[in-house]
C-alpha cells in the first residue's frame, strides 16, 4: 500500500500547502517585477537619486584634480576619510532619507494616486502584497545605495594611482573593507526599509515619524549603553571596518559583534514586517479623506 493510499488526507493537505506556497511565490515575483519599475521612476524618486549620486559626483570631481603627496602615499588616512564619509553622510543621511523616500511611498503613494484598491480587488493575500512591495523597494534601494557605496569607495582610492590601488585595495585590506561597507549599506536598506514601510502604512505624513526616528538615531551616541542598542545605527556602526572618533560627549559602548548585529537587524526587520501584515489586514481605503 502506498503512502497516498494509507494517508490520503495528509497527502492532500501537503499537496495543497505546496500549491499555496508556489502560488504565493509567483505572486510575490509578479508584484516585485511590477513595483520595481515604479520604485525607480517618478517625481518622488528625484530626491532619492540625488542622495545616491551626489557623493559619487563629488568624488568624481575630486578624482580629476591632482592630489598632494601625503594623500597619494597614505591609503590608511584615506580609509579614515571614507569611514567618516560613510558613517556620517551615507548611513545617517543618504541611506536613511533614501529609504524614507522609497519605502514610505510603497503604500502611501498608491493611496495618494488612488490606485491601491486595484491591488486589494485582486485575489492576492495582503501579506503577499506587503512582501512583494517590500522586496521591490529593497531591490531599488540596494541598487542605488549599494552601488553608490561601491562607486564612492573606488573613486576615493583610485586617484592614488594604480600601484597603491592594487596594493591596498586589491591585495590588501581595502577589498575586505569595501565588501563590509557594501554589506552594511544592504543591511541598512533592509532595516530602515521595513521601518519606513510600516510608517507609510500608519501615517498620512511619514516625515513627522521619520524625523522622530532620525532624532533617536542621531543622539544614539549620547544615550546610555542599553538604550544605544535599541536602534539600527548602533548595529550598523558596529559592522563598519574602520571606527571614527565618537566625540567628547559620547557614551562609549563596546561594538556589538557581527554574529549578533546581523541577526538582530534581520529579526527586527521580520518583526516590523509582521506588524505591517497585521496593519494591512485592517486597512480600509478612504480616498476622500486623503
Amino acid at each position: 500500500m502506498s503512502v497516498l493510499e494509507k494517508y490520503p488526507e495528509s497527502a492532500d493537505e501537503e499537496s495543497m500547502t505546496n500549491l499555496e506556497w508556489n502560488l504565493w511565490l509567483r505572486q510575490i515575483v509578479a508584484i516585485g517585477r511590477l513595483e520595481i519599475r515604479k520604485a525607480l521612476r517618478g517625481r518622488r524618486m528625484i530626491g532619492v537619486y540625488f542622495l545616491a549620486l551626489a557623493p559619487v559626483f563629488l568624488l568624481s570631481v575630486r578624482a580629476m584634480r591632482p592630489l598632494h603627496s601625503s594623500e597619494l602615499n597614505n591609503p590608511g588616512m584615506v580609509s579614515i576619510i571614507y569611514a567618516g564619509l560613510f558613517q556620517l553622510f551615507m548611513l545617517r543621511f543618504a541611506i536613511f532619507f533614501g529609504c524614507v523616500g522609497i519605502f514610505s511611498n510603497l503604500f502611501r503613494g498608491e493611496v495618494l494616486e488612488k490606485t491601491l484598491h486595484y491591488y486589494l480587488l485582486t485575489p492576492v493575500r495582503r501579506e503577499v502584497l506587503v512582501v512583494g512591495k517590500y522586496l521591490s523597494g529593497l531591490a531599488a534601494a540596494i541598487l542605488l545605495f549599494g552601488g553608490s557605496t561601491l562607486a564612492t569607495f573606488i573613486l576615493l582610492y583610485l586617484p592614488s594611482g594604480s600601484q597603491v590601488f592594487q596594493d591596498y585595495v586589491v591585495r590588501g585590506p581595502g577589498l575586505r573593507q569595501m565588501g563590509a561597507y557594501v554589506g552594511v549599506s544592504v543591511l541598512a536598506c533592509i532595516g530602515y526599509g521595513a521601518v519606513f514601510l510600516l510608517i507609510g502604512l500608519f501615517f498620512r505624513n511619514p516625515m513627522v515619524p521619520a524625523a522622530i526616528v532620525l532624532g533617536w538615531e542621531s543622539i544614539n551616541f549620547l544615550l546610555p549603553p542599553l538604550l544605544q542598542k535599541i536602534s539600527v545605527i548602533h548595529y550598523l556602526q558596529s559592522l563598519c571596518p574602520v571606527a571614527i572618533p565618537a566625540g567628547p560627549f559620547a557614551v562609549l559602548v563596546e561594538p556589538t559583534s557581527a554574529w549578533i548585529s546581523v541577526p538582530g537587524v534581520l529579526l527586527m526587520t521580520t518583526a516590523v514586517l509582521f506588524l505591517a501584515t497585521i496593519k494591512i489586514q485592517r486597512l480600509e481605503i478612504t480616498y476622500s479623506t486623503d
